[in-house]
Formats: C-alpha cells, structure tokens, sequence
C-alpha cells in the first residue's frame, strides 16, 4: 500500500488539494505565493512606520509640481504599448498551452514562446486606454500644480525598486556563494527564482530603498528604523514558503530520534524528509508518479520552520518596544543585532557553502552575521552616546 506522508506543497493547488480534496490546477508557486505576502506584510508594517514617524515630525510630506491636462507623450503609448504586447503575448498562449504552464510555470514565463495574435491585441488595447484616459483629463492648456505628498505614498516606487535590487543582489551573493555551481550554469543561475541569499537581497534592496528616501528628504537612519520591523515581518512570512516547498533551505542530516523534552512536538518539527519537494531532490517515493515525487534519504534539520518562527515572534518584540525608541538609529541596531544572531545559530544546523580562511571554517551568511551583530551594537552605543552629548550640551 501507498505511504502516508507528511507532505510539502511545492504548488498553491497542492495545498488546496490537501486541505479540501479539489484538485484545482493552478501555476502559482508555493514559495512565489508566500513571497507575495511577505511583500504585502512588509508594505503594511511600513506604511505604519511611515505614518507614525511623520506625526512625530521625524518626516515631513513635501510639494511636487505636477503638470495636468497634457495629452499622452508618444513614450507612454509606445510603453504601455509594449507591456501591454508582452502581457498578451504571453497570456493567450498561456490559455491554449495551460497544461504546459503548469508542467513548468517558471520555464514557460521565461521563454520567449507566445502568441503573437494575442501580443498584438494587448499592444494596441493598452496603447489604447493610455490614450483614452490622458484623453478625458485633457486640458485646452496643460497647466502645472503643487500637490502635497507624503512619505508613505513613496511606498509604490520603494517597494518596485526593494524587489528589482533585493532579487538581483540575492542571485548575486548566492552565485558568489555557490560559485561552482555558478560557473557549471551560470545563466540558469542568475534568472532562475531559486537560489536566493537572504543578506544579498538585504544590503541591496536596502541601499536602493536608503537612495529613494534621501532623495526624498529622509535621513537614512529615520528610514532603516522605520524598515527595521517590516523586514523581519517580511522575512518570517518567506521562510514558510521556503519550508512549505521544500526549496532546498534546510538543514543538516538529522538522523537522531527526537529528543524527551521534544515530545509534544510532531516529527518533522525536529527531523524531515521533505517528501514531494520542489527541488525533485531525493531519493524516489513509492507510488508516485510525475513531478515533485523525490524525498532526502536522510533526514535533516527544518530550519526554514525554525527561521520564519523566530523571525515572526522577534517582529512582534521589535513591534512592541518601537515607541519606547525615540534615538535614531538604535531601533535599526537591535534589528541587526537580533537578525544576525538568529541567522548565525541556524548557521550552525543549515547546508552552506563552507569558506576556509587560516585554518577557520565559516559560511558567508555566519561572517555576514558577525558584521550584523557588531554593526548593531556599534550604531547603538554611537548613537545613544550622540543623544546623551547632545542632551548635556543643550542643557
């Protein structure tokens, strides 16, 4: 007979088929969907940080002119234009090859396969709207106007420009980090959705977000404090995708039996196969048949499951303590501190890539920890000393 297992979900209908029976066939990933949540619950802590900061008058909104009532420039026809041949191209060719969507989702968006009639409807039909709502705002003479915006209306630009570098700088520290892998496939490594390091995606989505803000008027301490705890929101909601698709993010063999004082807990919370994975990686499971049939031979550490419930719990600390903090920038130095030293101990129970320098074994995310850790603490005691001068010199 078939084996029951504790099964992963590598795809949105897996979870749906488990929880209800129905077997709905949808190509939407299980760690993309999950990213999508932790943006939308980064967004939401942000926007709250934003609102509150400028109540205090950390922040301020400023004036923007605006020109109104002009027609639609050539450049945004032909924009929306092209996205509009690009969305077409590919979703009318989705609809007569679904099968081949949902055989391989990523495969299929990245190819440069599609349905030209459909590209060309999408093209003229957004060219179209472009035109037709620069139309009904048209005025006999465009004019300029100030108009107020506040810092959290910024969220759209920050959030577009957080993913593009938080993604680029993820594939590059994990091709540096895996750099043999890198040279074998370098291609498939850097425009692959897999493979991603969390402090690449963090010091490079965060310096395009400390780069918009100051453009903007916002000193940079002010705006890493009021990222501090969305970050951490955002990062706990992507580990459960990471450990609801078995992405290849888990620890180190585990074959040892679940300890006494641990048994309250289900199995997997200590040791798991990680059967139906999204990666195939593994030994074959009986009776399956298809994709996603593999599981580890032996098992290993979840540390996903362990990252994203720490991550959360220390977001609701940094949550709760965020109105007692009123120096800039030490909020963000707990924030370092206590990510630094979360990723350093999974560090200690996750496969990485192991560097050897003068005798030392060490992984970039453990070194990366370190600097965190240091860094936090530096920035805390040079800004509370920077408070306490000032405070003496005032009075």
């Amino acid at each position: 007979m078939p084996q029951k297992y504790e099964s992963m979900f590598p795809t949105i209908s897996s979870l749906i088929r488990y929880f209800t029976g129905l077997n709905i066939p949808l190509p939407i990933q299980s760690f993309g969907f999950f990213v999508a949540i932790a943006f939308i619950a980064g967004y939401w802590a942000f926007v709250q940080e934003f609102k509150r900061k400028e109540k205090l008058g950390y922040i301020h909104p400023f004036q923007k002119t605006v020109t109104v009532g002009k027609p639609a420039s050539f450049a945004e026809l032909i924009g929306n234009g092209i996205f509009g041949f690009i969305l077409g191209y590919k979703l009318l060719d989705a609809v007569f090859n679904y099968s081949k969507l949902l055989d391989d989702t990523q495969g299929f968006v990245l190819s440069s396969h599609g349905n030209w009639l459909g590209g060309i409807i999408g093209g003229i039909g957004f060219a179209y709207w472009a035109y037709y709502e620069s139309k009904k705002q048209e005025l006999p003479e465009p004019k300029q106007q100030e108009v107020t915006v506040h810092p959290y209306e910024l969220m759209g630009s920050i959030l577009l420009w957080a993913a593009v570098c938080g993604f680029a700088g993820a594939k590059i520290f994990n091709a540096l980090e895996n750099w043999g892998e890198f040279l074998k496939d370098p291609v498939g490594m850097l425009i692959g959705f897999s493979g991603l390091t969390f402090y690449g995606g963090l010091i490079c989505g965060g310096a395009a977000v400390l780069y918009i803000a100051w453009k903007h008027g916002i000193k940079p301490l002010t705006m890493l404090d009021i990222g501090g705890a969305g970050m951490m929101l955002a990062y706990g909601i992507g580990r459960i995708g990471c450990q609801m698709s078995g992405d290849g993010d888990w620890g180190i063999n585990n074959p040892a039996p679940k300890p006494h004082w641990l048994s309250w807990a289900p199995d997997w919370m200590w040791s798991f196969n990680f059967p139906f994975n999204v990666n195939d990686e593994g030994i074959p499971i009986p009776y399956c048949h298809g994709k996603y049939c593999h599981q580890l031979d032996v098992p290993v550490f979840p540390t996903s499951f362990y990252e994203s419930v720490v991550c959360i719990l220390l977001f609701f600390f940094l949550w709760s303590i965020r109105k007692k903090i009123t120096t800039p920038g030490v909020f963000f130095g707990i924030y370092m501190i206590l990510t630094g030293v979360e990723r350093f101990f999974i560090e200690l129970i996750r496969v990485n890539t192991k560097y050897h320098v003068l005798g030392i074994n060490f992984t970039q995310a453990e070194l990366i920890s370190i600097l965190m850790v240091l860094g936090g603490a530096a920035l805390c005691f040079t800004q509370i000393n920077k408070r306490k001068v000032q405070a003496i010199t005032n009075g």
